[in-house]
């Protein structure tokens, strides 16, 4: 199985990482109300649970521009090095939202997302 593949595994994955530093090590975890419990965490958790969700966010373009792009016949390395990106980049998001970076935080989102454009970019010149 391609690399890029793993990655799509790896991305669909990554939002538990985030949640489970939401949840855990903190006040008790109350699985009757999580949503609820979730959103009255504070510091560091509070942004796991945002980094959460936009992981959550992220991952269809994602997922679809990999998939697409194998598809369409593009090669497998260069999907492989914008996937193996996406992904290292998407974890040093993360860090930088637990660590509040936000300027970075944003920098690097943007970097993520365009590894996905480029997914579609390059789908695109093949044809």
């Amino acid at each position: 199985m391609a690399i890029s593949y793993w990655c799509v595994l790896v991305a669909a994955l990554m939002p538990y990482l985030f949640t489970g530093i939401a949840k855990f090590g903190g006040r008790r975890y109350n699985n009757h109300v999580p949503r609820e419990f979730l959103e009255g965490q504070q510091g560091f958790r509070k942004r796991a649970h945002w980094a959460q969700l936009n992981s959550f966010e992220a991952f269809p373009a994602f997922a679809a521009g990999v998939i697409i792009a194998h598809q369409l016949g593009v090669a497998a390395e260069t999907i492989n090095l914008l996937a193996v990106s996406f992904i290292l980049l998407r974890l040093v998001y993360g860090i930088c939202y637990l660590t509040d970076q936000a300027s970075l935080r944003s920098l690097v989102w943007m970097a993520a997302l365009g590894c996905t454009i480029a997914l579609y970019v390059q789908a695109g010149l093949v044809i």
